[in-house]
């Protein structure tokens, strides 16, 4: 093999090797969560009755489902927002009791009102308000939907 032929197949294959350990890196990062959409067309039920309903049976609590945080808030209405942060797209928003009761995503700080309104400035780019979705309780059938 000619020097010129190597050297374009070490060039190849150095791209690919170091290519190849990147190609999921845009949708999964091990430290913060997964890069997802916002969840779109939202429509489903939780009965409170079942295993995963009781665990919104206390203020504060929250469970996640279909990319959506489900809360009992402080004052114990249902609210429900995205579970993808707004700031850039990491699976990461929580809720917590925390002045009043806010979500929050760890990766970078964000904070938001129940109401979706951010609560501050991350990375010197203008906060975007946090996706809320509506709620609807129907005897123990709480209905969670745009």
């Amino acid at each position: 093999m000619e020097r010129k032929q190597f050297l374009r197949t070490l060039g190849t294959g150095a791209a690919f090797a170091l290519t190849f350990p990147c190609l999921n890196g845009c949708s999964k990062d091990n430290n913060n969560g997964d890069i997802v959409e916002i969840p779109e067309s939202v429509n489903f039920t939780i009965d409170l009755n079942s295993s995963e309903g009781a665990k919104l049976a206390n203020l504060g609590s929250f469970i996640l489902k279909n990319l959506v945080v489900v809360v009992k808030d402080l004052d114990g209405n249902f609210v429900a927002a995205s579970q993808v942060c707004s700031h850039e797209s990491y699976d990461q928003v929580r809720f917590t009791t925390s002045n009043g009761g806010i979500f929050h995503c760890d990766v970078h700080g964000s904070r938001f009102e129940l109401d979706g309104t951010p609560l501050n400035q991350v990375d010197s780019v203008p906060a975007k308000p946090l996706k809320i979705f509506k709620t609807e309780l129907n005897g123990q059938i709480l209905r969670v939907f745009e």
